[in-house]
């Protein structure tokens, strides 16, 4: 809905604290002002947004300092409808004088753009009411000292965990905080406060045979839920000494393994195939399947917008309906689409408080560990990387990049490289024939490994 366009300043010292966001209360008056400016000049309806946040970035590479960058943004956004028309603008000054520009230019649009009858407000009984704290800011008294402490730690876990980790790609430790108001002519306004902090890690393998490089990552709202910088290291360093002697696979077809970090782009795609404006534009595989089968029974989907400190939760959308924790698909039934109000009206159905996307989805995981899935594969593809983009929500065509690892008789047998997967998603979906319990939690996204029974896999 917004577009937000960002200042980025550069410094060797200080604190990220040196920046600070602006009150809570100052944005929501200038929101107020804005919103009523926008009556003033002719606007049936309005809405509005108003962000800012302060960021610190600290990478090391080769046992040194490579980077501290100091990152603030200001953000505004203003949308005014009249007579079903509506213009848009933007701006990163906050000033009295830059909000007023911004709102100009959005009436001058208005005027110009042709009538849309779905164009407006979400309807205003469904403007979000009280919703639990969700516990999501947890600033981080970090300076770039200490963050550079850090990311030398962690460059020097994975450095020092076997002689094959030549070198990195580098280290980083970041932490930013946010503020975004937002606020419409029905009279809603809400801030919302955020943090997030990260550690990330890319190791370089190397042995006779060639290079191999991976990645290890962890994020969470709070400084104090990320994993420790030695075990990221260590882990980013196993997974790219696993990649090593990397080969070919056969041409065949056969069960393929997706672990958490690219089975989170399964649902990526379903996310994709319900959202509202896939569906009214007739791009979506999955338009009129509500109510219908489209996965194996095992497959339940579901949203909790209020959890507390997750990376997505929210008691509002982006159009200020409420967020609801719901079920998307239950035992391999599709339940719901995911609706703005201008996408619901498109569609001649009701907003589910789903714009700007999904708020934490959770795929309920299965019994087995990791191991167990492998053993049960007999002979197939493990995929730990995806790359390409080979993927039509209009039919649902499957065909991606894939590495990871051969499996033989139940068992890890060599890496793989250089292979390409495909199939159809809703007949992936159908052929889910197990999911892990091995969800990682760091993610907005909260799935298992997910097993599926055959793909064709191109190698040699």
């Amino acid at each position: 809905m917004t577009e937000l366009t960002s200042t980025t300043e550069h410094a060797d010292t200080g604190s990220a604290d040196t920046r600070t966001l602006p009150d809570a209360g100052q944005l929501t008056e200038q929101l107020r002002d804005l919103l009523e400016r926008a009556r003033a000049g002719g606007a049936d309806q309005a809405e509005a947004s108003l962000s800012a946040s302060r960021a610190l970035s600290v990478s090391a590479r080769a046992r040194a300092r490579e980077s501290v960058e100091y990152e603030g943004d200001r953000a505004a956004s203003i949308t005014v409808y009249r007579d079903k028309r509506s213009g848009s603008a933007s701006t990163t000054d906050l000033s009295a004088k830059g909000l007023n520009a911004a709102l100009d230019q959005a009436l001058t649009i208005a005027r110009f753009t042709e009538a849309d009858p779905y164009a407006g407000l979400a309807d205003a009984e469904l403007m979000a009411g009280d919703w639990p704290d969700l516990s999501l800011y947890h600033p981080w008294s970090l300076g770039a000292d200490d963050a550079l402490e850090l990311a030398l730690r962690l460059e020097a876990a994975a450095l020092d965990h076997d002689p094959r980790i030549v070198q990195s790609e580098g280290a980083t430790v970041a932490s930013q905080d946010s503020l975004s108001v937002y606020g419409n002519s029905h009279g809603f306004v809400a801030a919302e406060h955020a943090s997030r902090h990260a550690l990330s890690c890319q190791p370089i393998a190397r042995d006779g045979a060639g290079m191999q490089r991976e990645v290890a990552f962890s994020q969470a709202r709070v400084a104090a839920e990320l994993d420790g910088v030695e075990a990221v290291g260590r882990l980013g360093a196993e997974r790219a000494l696993a990649r090593l002697g990397a080969r070919t696979p056969p041409t065949t077809t056969a069960p393929v393994l997706f672990t958490p970090r690219v089975a989170r782009s399964l649902w990526g795609h379903l996310i994709g195939a319900i959202s509202g404006g896939a569906l009214y534009r007739d791009a979506s595989f999955l338009k009129d399947r509500v109510d219908t089968r489209i996965g194996a029974a095992s497959l339940t989907l579901a949203q909790f917008p209020h959890r507390p400190r997750g990376l997505s939760s929210t008691g509002f959308d982006a159009d200020g309906v409420a967020t609801t924790q719901r079920t998307l698909v239950e035992d391999g039934v599709l339940r719901g689409y995911l609706l703005s109000a201008y996408t619901a009206r498109r569609l001649g159905l009701v907003s589910t408080g789903n714009a700007g996307g999904v708020f934490n989805l959770d795929v309920t995981p299965g019994a087995q560990d990791f191991d167990a899935l492998v053993a049960g594969m007999g002979r197939g593809l493990v995929v730990t990387e995806l790359m390409g983009q080979g993927v039509n929500l209009v039919n649902g065509d499957y065909s991606r990049g894939a590495a990871g690892f051969w499996v033989e008789n139940g068992e890890i047998a060599y890496p793989v490289e250089n292979a390409t997967i495909a199939g159809n998603l809703l007949d992936m979906y159908g052929a889910v024939e197990a999911l892990g319990n091995d969800v990682e939690m760091q993610s907005p996204l909260r799935t298992p490994s997910v097993l599926i029974g055959a793909m064709t896999i191109a190698g040699e």
